[in-house]
């Protein structure tokens, strides 16, 4: 142990009273520099998608370097996307401007592309005033006003580990993700404090962007199948005109819509939701519209009777599950519909003269009931109405109570204006745009599927 000397020197002027006073303010910097990342981080990791992930990143790392202006260009080194390029204080124009750079004059260009490293830093302190950087560099940085970057890697894995940037090095550079450039209006340089936090801050982020990479990239595979399950084009039947809308939720869940033309120029409707998500939601999706539609080409104008079959294929082949389904047998010429469901929302009919919820028999969803049954509505919608067939997760992505959810529905098809009412598809994207939050952002629900199936009656 080291002795602690009780002796105590008188102060002299010019000179710090103790060593201690410099071990404290280094003390008290790094505490501030753990408090920084650890704020910093906390607000990434409370991001749940790829695009507000890349934007917190630019935020933070232009706070953390001391720039008012950046840009994020998000490119995976496997080339299998999504690629993004963001900017913070740049309008499009102005990306665009900079992306007229040749890539590899720039060192985020260089980075991307898997060059050897030609020794340029990654700061350029001075853009205007260094012969040695590319014309077209200083030609953007004039007109656009800004005098400095810093340019900043984002790797993951080996790569980053083993400095992975070459062309040799390709087996190793899955973990390269992208690069953020900061930009300074006036000449200048971070210091070394701040390049080490903002490199300590983006080996983190890096990680939580390779998650949600691979998170977006998964969604994006199974909205892909998901839509390979639904029809991939309407039937044109005399006298009545369709129109489908699916907006799938990140937890890629089952909502499903279906319409087959049946004999004697009649048509089947169905549309419908299975609990839960992913592939086990997308493969009893798949096998519920495929059974819906072989019963319905059997017995399809007894609705009852093909949800009757549909239960149960469902106890049958997914014990486990719940779903929801509506059916619909429609005579266009006779514009006559009778349907049946089994726990799903009613459809809406509106027109210009009335807009009224369809009244249904309540029922259970399927796999509820050991033996599900009942009985059918026959309604006549007029002519030039639209019948919205529509799953739950319409009403629940508005946040609001059910009832008031409703009545938001209602109140969206009874406003779509007289000109879209000749087109089902204007009608089922009027309502959606009114219903769904104005932000685009759903405020509760978020994962929640949504199908609309509009069919306008002549």
């Amino acid at each position: 142990m080291v002795p602690v000397s009780t002796h105590t020197a008188a102060p002299t002027e010019g000179i710090p009273s103790a060593p201690g006073a410099f071990i404290q303010d280094r003390l008290a910097g790094w505490v501030s520099d753990l408090t920084t990342l650890h704020e910093l981080t906390e607000r990434l990791a409370g991001t749940s998608t790829l695009d507000s992930a890349l934007h917190e990143l630019l935020v933070a790392g232009a706070a953390l370097v001391g720039a008012a202006r950046g840009l994020l260009v998000l490119e995976p080194a496997d080339g299998c996307g999504p690629s993004r390029t963001i900017g913070l204080g740049l309008s499009h124009a102005e990306l665009g401007h900079i992306e007229t750079v040749p890539r590899s004059a720039t060192a985020y260009g260089r980075f991307l592309d898997g060059l050897p490293d030609t020794g340029a830093p990654l700061a350029s302190p001075d853009i205007l005033g260094d012969p040695g950087l590319d014309p077209g560099c200083r030609e953007v940085a004039a007109r656009l006003g800004y005098a400095a970057s810093y340019t900043q890697p984002l790797a993951t894995g080996a790569a980053e580990a083993a400095g992975a940037t070459g062309p040799d090095a390709t087996a190793r550079t899955t973990g390269r993700l992208g690069a953020a450039v900061w930009l300074y209006d006036e000449p200048a340089e971070p210091l070394e404090r701040q390049c080490h936090l903002v490199g300590v801050y983006a080996r983190y982020a890096a990680e939580h962007l390779a998650r949600l990479l691979e998170l977006e990239r998964a969604r994006a595979d199974a909205a892909a199948v998901a839509e390979e399950l639904l029809p991939s084009r309407l039937p044109r039947i005399p006298g009545v005109r369709l129109a489908a809308r699916r907006r799938a939720g990140p937890g890629a869940g089952g909502d499903w819509y279906d319409a087959l033309p049946l004999p004697d120029n009649a048509l089947g409707l169905a549309i419908g939701s299975v609990g839960g998500s992913g592939p086990a939601a997308l493969a009893a999706m798949g096998r519920l519209r495929a059974g819906l539609r072989a019963y319905a080409v059997m017995e399809g104008e007894d609705p009852v009777a093909v949800l009757s079959d549909l239960e149960l294929l469902l106890r049958m082949t997914e014990p486990s599950a719940a779903a929801t389904a509506l059916y619909a047998y429609c005579e266009p010429d006779r514009r006559t519909i009778v349907l049946a469901g089994a726990g799903h929302t009613p459809p809406l009919v509106t027109g210009e003269r009335r807009t009224e919820f369809v009244e249904t028999t309540l029922s259970a969803p399927l796999g509820m009931l050991s033996c599900w049954e009942a009985p059918s509505v026959e309604f006549t919608p007029r002519p030039g109405e639209t019948v919205l067939f529509y799953t739950d997760g319409l009403l629940r992505r508005t946040g609001d109570t059910r009832d008031r959810a409703f009545a938001r529905l209602h109140a969206a098809a009874a406003g779509v204006p007289k000109v879209l009412r000749q087109d089902p598809g204007a009608v089922a994207d009027h309502v959606l745009r009114t219903v769904l939050p104005a932000d685009g952002t759903d405020r509760s629900a978020a994962t929640e599927d949504v199908a609309v199936l509009a069919a306008r009656f002549d």
